[in-house]
């Protein structure tokens, strides 16, 4: 029997799904994963050459009754995702996508799930620390879920933080403000997100305001970190989306939890999925609350799905023909 699945661009995903989409099944994609109705499949890694990686996330939603992978390669020269949507009850696949759209939409959207349940109700004002690729979509996270009215904007390299300046002000109804200096970006910001490439820690415990909450976007492979380890000493509250992931693969972590001063004290991580599902908060004496999100499988999954719900009920997406059976050749000649 031949089935049909479907492949979907990056146009056809951007299409079918909104940032402010991918936030709302997210969250109930991490609810999922609290109440034991999901899981996630720890991340593979491998570092190649000098800065290159190839990874694969996967997950299983039973609730949706779907499960996949996303699949990927970072190179200097350039990367490319691709996801695998499967029906979790029939065991066929549903569709295969393009996923470099999905992947970013996912990953600014767990910023502002992160910062919805683990920051302060009413903050208005942000600092974004780097202006690459990602981080226009991290304050658009960011602002849906915080209607942020003020912006303060750093990254080291004048002309690309004055036109990353411009770019907010023009897509977003916020005051935007050009640091000159990282102190001056974070001085008093009740949030701080960072999102950069760096290797070496760079944010002091000194730069953040009692009270805030910081998102630790950038950081997601052993080599790199941008969190010093002082200002573990101040963090009351930790959130990931995923702790093993974060075990693996969070330099940041790593060296606290296993080596440093915290060593031993992997229970005060607390996934992001249990912290909504048993409505955790941070105790009254906190300091500064932190949520470090790793990528993991179920905030891809929750995207993929939705995506191919909306192309099927749009009739959008290329046919893949499946053949359901074919024999094997023992030789050329058979």
């Amino acid at each position: 029997m031949s089935q049909t699945a479907i492949w979907l661009s990056e146009e056809d995903v951007a299409s079918m799904v909104t940032l402010e989409d991918t936030i709302g099944v997210l969250e109930a994609g991490v609810r999922e994963l609290g109440a034991g109705t999901a899981q996630n499949i720890p991340k593979a890694l491998a570092n190649f050459h000098d800065k290159s990686s190839l990874h694969s996330l996967g997950s299983v939603m039973l609730g949706s009754s779907i499960c996949g992978y996303k699949n990927w390669i970072n190179t200097p020269n350039g990367a490319k995702a691709v996801f695998v949507l499967f029906d979790a009850h029939e065991g066929r696949l549903l569709a295969m996508m393009e996923a470099n759209c999905l992947g970013q939409m996912r990953t600014s959207a767990m910023t502002g799930l992160g910062t919805r349940w683990m920051a302060g109700p009413d903050v208005r004002e942000m600092a974004m620390i780097g202006t690459g690729r990602q981080a226009l979509a991290q304050v658009a996270a960011v602002h849906l879920v915080q209607r942020l009215q003020r912006l303060r904007v750093w990254s080291p390299t004048p002309e690309k933080r004055q036109a990353f300046c411009r770019e907010v002000a023009g897509q977003f109804d916020i005051e935007v403000v050009e640091a000159a200096t990282l102190e001056e970006a974070t001085d008093g910001a009740p949030i701080v997100t960072t999102c950069t490439r760096a290797r070496t820690p760079f944010l002091k415990a000194s730069m953040l305001a009692r009270g805030a909450h910081l998102n630790a976007v950038g950081a997601i492979l052993p080599h790199s970190a941008e969190i010093e380890q002082g200002v573990f000493a101040r963090v009351g509250f930790i959130g990931v989306d995923d702790v093993p992931n974060a075990r693996k693969a969070s330099r940041e972590l790593i060296d606290y939890f296993d080596g440093g001063e915290g060593a031993g004290d992997w229970d005060r991580v607390r996934p992001l999925g249990a912290i909504i599902a048993n409505g955790e908060k941070p105790g009254p004496d906190c300091d500064v609350t932190l949520f470090k999100s790793m990528g993991m499988g179920v905030s891809d999954l929750t995207v993929a799905g939705l995506a191919y719900q909306r192309a099927r009920a749009a009739n959008i997406g290329k046919p893949i023909p499946l053949i359901a059976k074919a024999p094997i050749r023992w030789t050329d000649t058979h």
